[in-house]
């Protein structure tokens, strides 16, 4: 997959039934150089004039097709270095590019040529896996927690304590899985992840993310900035609520110094995850962050101080023995393999749909 934060493509292999099973296997990341990052981002101001799903103005087509023939040699490269051939492969799920997503207008864009990946790799393919669930009045986001929960019974008891466990995932947006002890999982977009601040970092200093969350590390937090971030209407939405990446912006940060606004923003990063706990049906005892942003020192030693005072644990998907790089990859293996079997891939306490639903387009032979 390639989703909001455009720096490469995640690919992952599991093996699973689609319910409890599930064997992790090896991981890969692809990088897009510099070039090629710049013209998904112009891409993006393109994607502003669509309003149906299959429209590609402006440069949108190329890069579509350039997108996906990156993602067939990503895949025949990683099945190469795993020593492994197409046929042994059940299905590819097929995640693309997001350049648009408005869930008030039913509408959302993620960038990918489903057959023609089907095409270069020689396996089928899911692609497409949001839309279905937009048809049935969801948000078509998050589409992960369903993996979350199956991951979930890895948790052990000492640290679960019986409680909810919060899986996060920092990338572009951030997002959290609440997986209670009964019941379905809840799930919303909860703000910024990193994608402000690699907009703050690229726009002050030429660099594509603080590493480290090493800038942010030498600034101060700037209080009245971080209220203005948060008394934005988003945060007073119940969930199931999700996020376009341009809805939350540079605008309110105003001018402060390089530092002190990677600061701040890691900040609002995690008081707006940390939040998300109000939504839990019971105190959460653990918080697994995974994604890109648990690599931000500052974030995390902030979801950690919140957490605290609560008296929950962060930890990251390394410490149960996962991979927080490849997890959102994984996920949607997963799911194409619900989408095979017509397992529903939303939920009402996830997306918003009217009831649970499966969804996306298979492809390729013999389909």
């Amino acid at each position: 997959m390639s989703g909001t934060s455009m720096d490469g493509i995640d690919i992952a292999l599991i093996e699973t039934d689609g319910r409890n099973v599930v064997q992790r296997g090896p991981s890969g990341f692809v990088p897009y150089e510099s070039a090629f990052r710049r013209r998904i981002e112009a891409g993006l101001e393109d994607a502003k004039s669509i309003h149906a799903r299959n429209e590609r103005p402006g440069e949108l087509a190329a890069i579509e097709q350039e997108l996906t023939r990156r993602h067939g040699e990503a895949v025949r490269s990683f099945l190469s270095d795993c020593k492994l051939s197409a046929d042994t492969i059940d299905i590819i799920g097929f995640h693309g590019q997001t350049v648009l997503h408005r869930p008030h207008e039913k509408l959302t864009v993620q960038l990918g040529d489903g057959g023609l990946l089907a095409d270069i790799t020689g396996i089928p393919v899911v692609y497409d896996m949001r839309a279905n669930d937009m048809v049935h009045g969801g948000q078509g986001a998050p589409l992960v927690p369903v993996y979350h929960q199956a991951l979930a019974a890895r948790v052990p008891t000492e640290l679960g304590k019986g409680k909810s466990v919060v899986f996060v995932n920092i990338g572009g947006i951030s997002n959290v899985t609440i997986v209670s002890v009964t019941g379905d999982p809840i799930a919303f977009d909860t703000g910024p992840g990193n994608t402000l601040i690699d907009q703050w970092v690229s726009d002050r200093a030429g660099i594509a993310y603080d590493a480290g969350g090493t800038i942010a590390s030498e600034g101060q937090v700037l209080a009245s900035v971080v209220a203005r971030y948060m008394a934005k209407p988003f945060f007073d939405l119940k969930p199931p609520k999700s996020l376009d990446r341009n809805d939350f912006t540079l605008e309110d940060l105003g001018n402060p110094e390089l530092a002190d606004g990677a600061r701040t923003l890691a900040r609002i990063t995690a008081d707006a995850i940390l939040e998300a706990g109000i939504y839990a049906p019971e105190q959460p005892a653990l918080w697994v962050i995974c994604g890109g942003g648990r690599k931000n020192a500052t974030i995390m030693a902030d979801l950690a101080e919140g957490a605290a005072k609560a008296g929950a644990v962060v930890i990251a998907a390394e410490d149960l023995g996962l991979n927080g790089d490849s997890m959102e990859a994984e996920a949607w293996a997963y799911l194409a393999v619900r989408a095979l079997d017509g397992l529903p891939l939303t939920f009402p306490t996830t997306t918003g749909c009217d009831v649970a639903v499966s969804g996306g387009v298979v492809v390729g032979p013999d389909r």
